[in-house]
């Protein structure tokens, strides 16, 4: 998902604050949307590679990208007619309360989404207890974001948060992206048994059998039941339009053609960086990549102190930045049940541990990051990136009929989100369904 959670911290100290001209430039403004955009579903695009082949894997990436721009389009073109520069406000605009429901809800469950991957990137290394990834999620709620949550205001969390929004947005990333293009030239294929110390056992000279070569060969189009994990899969990659308005307001000398503009830099370079990612990392492990990459490399790579170190920071990042995601929702939640009372710790305490539970439980009992970024890809991400802006754009511009080619757009836009919206959740649902048989069956095998 994207790091676009961080970027709904800015979303509420820019409601917050009066409204002051942009003096960020072209350049920083790209820099700041790449950063929005790029987040943890790039762990998820080599599976999504794998299971649709290189060519049909290019075409999506294509196509997700295109509709993304189009989408933040329409947003700056309803943002200039409507007046508001700030998602949810747009939504209110358009279809008062339950418009900012959809907004909010959206947004909200895209940010739990992206903060449910600590514990899953834990899992699977040693098997000591105090190892064991569901011991180490309550934990460190417990221990460290228990209490940073609790706080009444950001101001004295800010030094963490420049840290993790440092962390976070400039490094890790990027140098996940070079360990795994190195990788791809370090690990042999076909795969050996899995390393227990820092290096790969080298096969280059090692006589193999005949049938491990398929496993080596690129598929470039695939169709299994795990196919329809990749357009949510890429949705979810793409989503930062949360975070386009308020990097609008910003912008100096700003106009709707130069916010284009710099969407158009920032998704070209998101672009590049994501298809290398899955390119290399399906090429190193092929039918063998699983849902979440890192954990791939964990099995050959189990003490390796570069990918150690990435996990590392991913893990202390979102450790860091779940109090800052939980801020505005806990905001929401007191303005929706009591916005005319004067604030409370009890009641500021309770929506607190409640939130960090149903986020634990969900980290716990979710069986693979494929399941959390399918299921938040085919809803949250459908409604921020499809259905959302269309419906805003139909409603709010005023100046161009229904029959204009404009609408005409946006409601195909419109149309097409409900269609991958429905489509995908029901395959997903159907293949949850079939998995759970399945393992019943297995079960009852004995296996």
């Amino acid at each position: 998902m994207s790091q676009c959670f961080i970027q709904l911290l800015k979303i509420f100290l820019t409601v917050s604050s009066p409204q002051h001209q942009g003096n960020a430039s072209f350049g920083m403004s790209v820099f700041n949307l790449g950063n929005a955009i790029m987040g943890s579903g790039i762990l998820g695009l080599s599976y999504a590679m794998a299971n649709t082949g290189i060519a049909l894997f290019v075409i999506l990436l294509v196509a997700v990208a295109i509709f993304s721009l189009y989408s933040v389009h329409l947003l700056l073109k309803t943002a200039n007619e409507g007046g508001a520069l700030v998602y949810e406000q747009l939504g209110y605009k358009a279809f008062g309360m339950p418009g900012k429901l959809a907004a909010s809800c959206s947004i909200t469950m895209q940010n739990i989404g992206g903060e449910e991957q600590p514990g899953l990137l834990q899992t699977g290394i040693l098997k000591e207890w105090y190892t064991n990834g569901d011991y180490l999620v309550l934990m460190v709620t417990a221990v460290i974001i228990l209490p940073l949550s609790l706080l009444r205001n950001l101001g004295k969390y800010m030094p963490l948060i420049n840290i993790s929004m440092f962390d976070k947005n400039n490094s890790n990333i990027y140098f996940l992206l070079l360990q795994v293009i190195i990788k791809k030239f370090q690990i042999p294929c076909p795969l050996s048994e899995p390393a227990n110390n820092e290096t790969v056992i080298k096969t280059s000279n090692v006589s193999l059998p005949q049938n491990y070569s398929d496993a080596c060969t690129p598929k470039y189009f695939v169709f299994n039941s795990q196919t329809v994990y990749a357009v949510p899969i890429l949705t979810f990659a793409f989503v930062c339009h949360p975070a386009i308005l308020p990097m609008y307001e910003e912008l100096k000398d700003r106009s709707r053609r130069k916010m284009q503009g710099v969407a158009n830099v920032s998704f070209l370079a998101m672009f590049i960086m994501y298809l290398l990612a899955a390119l290399f990392g399906y090429l190193t492990f092929n039918v063998h990549v699983e849902p979440e990459l890192l954990h791939t490399y964990s099995k050959f790579y189990k003490f390796d102190v570069l990918l150690l170190i990435v996990r590392l920071a991913v893990l202390t990042a979102v450790t860091l930045t779940v109090p800052v995601v939980l801020f505005p929702i806990r905001t929401s939640v007191n303005q929706l049940l009591c916005a005319s009372k004067e604030f409370s710790w009890i009641r500021h305490t309770v929506i607190t541990v409640s939130l960090l539970v149903g986020t634990n439980a969900l980290v716990i009992l979710v069986p693979t990051i494929r399941d959390i970024f399918g299921f938040i890809g085919a809803s949250a991400a459908a409604m921020l990136i499809f259905i959302l802006p269309s419906a805003f754009y139909i409603k709010l511009v005023k100046k161009e009929s229904m029959k204009s080619v404009q609408k005409i757009g946006a409601t195909a836009f419109l149309l097409c989100g409900f269609l991958v919206m429905i489509g995908s959740m029901s395959l997903i649902v159907l293949d949850w369904i079939h998995n759970a048989s399945k393992s019943e069956d297995s079960q009852a095998n004995g296996h």
